[in-house]
């Protein structure tokens, strides 16, 4: 979606739903690397709770918003979003398996955890940063 096709609504929108998982990470502590390595290592289940809570609500609103409403609050329509796995899929989905698991930080906590003032995660940043560049060079 380009800025120019953003209006104040949908602005609105993004930004409540981008604060909202922010604070649902920090509350949930997702955004300590040592919380999702306990978890990763079977010390500490916690996070499945939150993990568990956050695919029960998002097949709920997948499943019920399109026969409760008949086009989405910000426009558009509903439709299904097709996907199709091959190899450069597998790749990406193991090395970012990888990565989650020996640092223990995903893209989107990371991100939230600067907001925490956690300025360690800048490394993790620039290392995911690093691999979606070279990525995208390779895809080219």
């Amino acid at each position: 979606m380009s800025a120019q096709g953003l209006s104040v609504p949908r602005f609105l929108a993004v930004l409540a739903a981008g604060a909202l998982f922010g604070f649902g990470l920090a509350i949930s502590t997702m955004v300590q690397p040592e919380v999702v390595l306990s978890f990763l290592r079977f010390q500490d289940f916690g996070l499945m709770l939150v993990m568990g809570g956050a695919v029960g609500v998002t097949l709920l609103a997948y499943k019920l918003a399109p026969r409760l409403l008949t086009r989405p609050l910000l426009g558009g329509s509903f439709h299904a979003h097709p996907s199709a796995w091959n190899r450069d899929t597998a790749v990406g989905a193991a090395l970012f398996g990888v990565g989650w698991g020996l640092c223990g930080v995903c893209p989107g906590p990371a991100i939230a955890g600067l907001g925490t003032g956690n300025w360690t995660l800048l490394w993790a940043l620039g290392g995911i940063a690093l691999g979606a560049l070279v990525q995208g060079l390779r895809a080219r």
